[in-house]
């Protein structure tokens, strides 16, 4: 299969003639590595707990838990780890639906 070419092929840059869609999102994914550590330090500082439901997770069922951003900015990663708290995935959900419940009970969904 022939690959269909993107972009300029200038990295970072705008996309150009001369990238593939698959260059395009190795790229992508490329820029979210420097962060990528965050995970591992918000566990050491935090701890294997819930900071919503006070649940407690042990090595096997660490997976369950995971990094919310306290201001909504994946990208604002400060090594003290104040913008971080860890939530299980049922909280993490739970806090990521408040603002859509809100926006339909109040009827400014988007439309």
């Amino acid at each position: 299969m022939r690959k269909k070419r993107l972009g300029s092929g200038k990295k970072g840059g705008k996309p150009g003639p001369h990238q593939t869609i698959d260059e395009m999102v190795a790229e992508l994914k490329g820029l979210g590595r420097p962060d990528s550590d965050y995970r591992k330090r918000s566990l050491e500082i935090h701890g294997l707990i819930c900071a919503k439901c006070a649940r407690e997770f042990d090595e096997k069922t660490r997976h369950l838990l995971t990094v919310h951003h306290k201001d909504g900015n994946h990208r604002n990663n400060p090594s003290d780890g104040s913008n971080w708290e860890n939530l299980c995935v049922y909280c993490h959900e739970d806090e990521h639906s408040r603002g859509t419940l809100g926006d339909y009970l109040s009827g400014h969904e988007d439309k």
